[in-house]
């Protein structure tokens, strides 16, 4: 019986963490880590957000163009963990479809109401199987929102 549990490969993983930044240099900002290992063998580490391409007044007024973005280890490093959730490849396949579907909305993509990094963060969320308020008042308010979607999903811990 042994034998046959060191011949079993361990099973992949990958830990998804959302994250939120406080103010900054430009605003509030919401995204999700992922780092782990496919069944394959292949290592992940990444993360992604969305974000307007450039921060200027515009983006008060209406939409902008908008980009999915990888944030650099030391943004990471200065915000928020809130949850991590662990996933096997099919989930993080679900994942990387929906950073692809957000990478290739027709531009003006990024709007601070309808279409921001809570949004796109949201959906992911969603794609996990976890519940989020649809009617928050916390879609410009990152931190919130991903308290609110802890205390709406009880399981979910730092």
């Amino acid at each position: 019986m042994l034998f046959l549990t060191m011949a079993m490969p361990a099973q992949a993983q990958v830990a998804v963490t959302f994250y939120s930044h406080d103010f900054g240099k430009n605003f509030p900002h919401a995204f999700f880590v992922l780092k782990g290992d496919l069944e394959n063998g292949e290592a992940v580490d990444t993360s992604f957000g969305f974000t307007a391409v450039n921060i200027s007044p515009g983006i008060l007024w209406g939409s902008v163009k908008g980009k999915v973005e990888t944030p650099k280890t030391k943004y990471i490093a200065n915000s928020n963990p809130h949850f991590t959730v662990m996933v096997g490849d099919k989930k993080y396949q679900e994942l990387m479809a929906l950073v692809t579907k957000w990478r290739n909305k027709p531009q003006k993509s990024y709007s601070l109401n309808k279409r921001n990094c809570v949004h796109f963060a949201s959906e992911a969320i969603a794609i996990l199987g976890y519940r989020f308020n649809a009617k928050t008042k916390n879609w410009k308010k990152p931190r919130s929102f991903m308290e609110e979607v802890m205390a709406l999903n009880p399981s979910l811990k730092k």
